[in-house]
């Protein structure tokens, strides 16, 4: 006889992305416990999906400001189709490996082509978790500055996993029910929100800093001004 069970019903107005930027892709650790994290979400309900950032094309900032003047980038490339995906998930989960203490060059490109997304603030109201691998050192800093940039964005992160696996190869899959736990829980705060003042205070100061962006744009970023005015965000 079988049994209805809802909580494995997705839900499809909930959508999870995880961005993971390991050159290695399929082959890689950092996947792996990623993985496990969207898996805990799809349990818990989730439509998700993973990009492997390496895929897509992302070139290098160059800081001209043309995204701050206009909203488009002068380079014609994935970028602004990835941030388009991540505006229409519901959670985002940013994942590296550690590489000489931080995350690997592809990820921290991809961040620094956000700068328009993070002045702007189009992630607001999202929440998200970091992942991260190491061999050793730099797992709790790289997780820690994952969770960062998702609160630059507006995200509020619900925690994070990093796992130092010292060339064990089972570590990771001995990872498997706290990296599931994670991705639970973002599914959660998604559903029954996440409340943490700290973190919604470094947004609100954030969103401070930009507001002065935003108001000088404003006779040529009109819509975006708007936005922020319809939201209160210029009182």
């Amino acid at each position: 006889m079988m049994t209805h069970n809802p909580v494995l019903e997705t839900d499809p107005a909930m959508k999870i992305l995880a961005i993971h930027g390991s050159p290695r892709t399929i082959r890689s650790g950092t996947r792996r416990l990623t993985g496990f994290v969207l898996e805990g979400a799809a349990d818990a309900g989730a439509d998700t999906e993973m990009i492997d950032l390496c895929d897509f094309r992302v070139t290098p900032c160059t800081a001209c400001e043309g995204c701050t003047l206009t909203g488009t980038c002068v380079y014609d490339d994935d970028v602004p189709a990835l941030v388009a995906r991540m505006k229409e998930a519901d959670g985002i989960v940013f994942a590296s490996p550690v590489y000489i203490d931080n995350v690997t060059g592809q990820m921290k490109i991809f961040f620094d082509r956000l700068a328009d997304a993070i002045h702007y603030q189009l992630l607001t109201g999202k929440y998200g978790c970091g992942v991260a691998t190491t061999y050793d050192s730099g797992g709790t800093e790289v997780v820690a500055y994952l969770e960062h940039v998702l609160n630059y964005l507006g995200v509020i992160s619900v925690g994070g996993i990093g796992i130092a696996t010292q060339g064990d190869a089972g570590a990771i899959d001995r990872a498997e029910p706290e990296a599931r736990a994670l991705g639970r829980k973002l599914a959660g705060a998604i559903r029954h929100g996440f409340p943490d003042p700290k973190q919604e205070a470094e947004i609100a100061g954030n969103r401070a800093y930009f507001k002065s962006i935003v108001e000088a744009n404003r006779d040529f970023r009109t819509s975006e001004y708007e936005e922020w005015k319809r939201k209160g965000w210029l009182d």
